[in-house]
């Protein structure tokens, strides 16, 4: 028997149907011409995607999809919507499922995947460039450079700048936080790490020591958090712990708004007292006078750490290696567990 005649673990004589739940817009920007091919060697590919749960025609969809990819605009899954369905996997091409799938949805017995590894990559990426940069004083340097057009020196002018010894403080052991541990073990740098979960052996796996939270803010040269948005972690970067920063400072946050009191922020940017790179902020869009937009000790950019542009295919294609893997294992790679939601993004 040849390898194409071999009957595939989860096979089955009714061909499978995949559909799509997410920004209309956004299904070209995931999947190029060889992903929808892949998806439809393995069944009927509905390519126009749903995203109103309301309508006849996707009600329809859901009941009769096998398989439902999800992306950002996914509406909520909620249990009467898919009542009756045939579905048995959701695989999410982005990070969180938590915007979508609901506590409820879990009882159904629905498999669920995500592409959080894949978007883990381009917001460690950015994380690492911002830590760099920042430890080299590259903004300060720069605007002097730029209003003086002349030659200094340097070295008298920024003499605590660079990465040689400095102290990077990671909050948060998450898929993202440990690229960070990984990627930065390659310089030379004296790595923290805070995350109540993660044991000290593994924390000296990815390269790191244990510490505190107030440790980590009172001895790093530049605090990243990487922790999830939960009740618990609301505002750790409060002014108390601000307050205990270093003068210069740079407290990086890729990870949600929720974790830093703007306010307190604010107020510590403005003593030119710390810096902050801010790819996330509460409210997500500041308002038009914030003092944050402008100030030279800030890099504050909308929300762009994670996937985009060309990113975006690592999405789909990551996306499309777990509907492969579902219809020909029954399994995925990277499945997505109840349990852990409550400490995860």
């Amino acid at each position: 028997m040849n390898v194409d005649d071999q009957v595939l673990p989860n096979s089955r004589s009714v061909p499978w149907t995949i559909s799509f739940a997410m920004r209309p817009d956004l299904r070209s920007r995931l999947f190029d011409e060889a992903a929808m091919h892949r998806l439809a060697a393995l069944g009927s590919v509905r390519a126009e995607a749903i995203d109103d749960f309301t309508s006849p025609t996707a009600r329809e969809a859901l009941r009769t999809s096998d398989v439902l990819v999800t992306g950002w605009g996914c509406p909520a899954l909620e249990p009467d919507v898919v009542a009756g369905s045939r579905l048995q996997a959701v695989v999410h091409a982005a990070g969180t499922v938590k915007n979508h799938v609901p506590d409820a949805f879990w009882s159904l017995g629905i498999a669920v995947s995500s592409a959080a590894d894949a978007n883990a990559i381009p917001v460690a990426e950015y994380t690492i460039a911002q830590v760099l940069l920042a430890n080299k004083e590259i903004g300060a340097i720069r605007s002097a450079y730029r209003s003086e057009r002349a030659g200094a020196d340097w070295n008298a002018r920024f003499p605590h700048a660079g990465n040689y010894r400095r102290t990077v403080g990671v909050v948060g052991a998450s898929k993202i936080g440990r690229r960070v541990l990984q990627f930065l073990a390659a310089f030379d740098l004296d790595l923290l790490l805070h995350d109540p979960y993660v044991d000290s052996d593994t924390t000296r796996r990815l390269g790191a020591r244990q510490a505190g939270l107030d440790e980590i803010f009172r001895t790093s040269d530049v605090v990243t958090l990487h922790a999830p948005d939960l009740p618990e972690t609301r505002h750790l970067a409060d002014a108390r712990r601000l307050a205990l920063m270093r003068p210069g400072a740079v407290l990086v946050n890729t990870a949600r708004g929720g974790l830093v009191d703007t306010t307190a922020l604010t107020d510590a940017v403005l003593s030119n007292r710390i810096r902050a790179v801010l790819d996330v902020t509460e409210p997500e869009i500041l308002p038009v006078d914030s003092p944050l937009y402008d100030h030279p000790g800030v890099v504050l950019t909308p929300h762009v750490a994670g996937s985009v542009g060309g990113e975006l295919r690592r999405l789909g294609d990551t996306a499309v290696s777990e509907v492969e893997s579902w219809v020909r294992t029954g399994a995925f790679r990277t499945p997505v567990r109840p349990e852990t939601l409550a400490i995860t993004a």
